[in-house]
């Protein structure tokens, strides 16, 4: 079985708001073995354009956890306060 990954390109447009929301999705990743690889702040675009100056990786154990994770009522709970907070693309990655 393979590994997936979801990387976040972020935005924040209210850092107040971004920090409570940061601080609820590590109880939301538990359950299905998640665990955070990474946040970073982009430092500099060496080939292209990104629109987002920060990133997130999560690492899950499957696609099926990732896809469990993003509906599960507790992350699904979280999507409004995380869209009032930031600008965010999330993408899955199965490795």
């Amino acid at each position: 079985m393979s590994e997936a990954y979801v990387v976040g390109h972020i935005t924040v447009k209210n850092a107040e708001m971004w920090a409570e929301y940061r601080s609820k999705v590590p109880q939301t990743l538990a359950p299905w073995g998640a665990e955070l690889v990474f946040r970073g702040r982009q430092v500099a675009a060496l080939a292209g354009e990104s629109p987002h100056p920060d990133i997130v990786v999560i690492r899950f154990p499957s696609v099926a956890a990732v896809n469990d994770w993003f509906s599960s009522p507790a992350y699904q709970a979280l999507i409004p306060l995380r869209e009032q907070a930031a600008d965010v693309l999330l993408l899955s990655y199965e490795s």
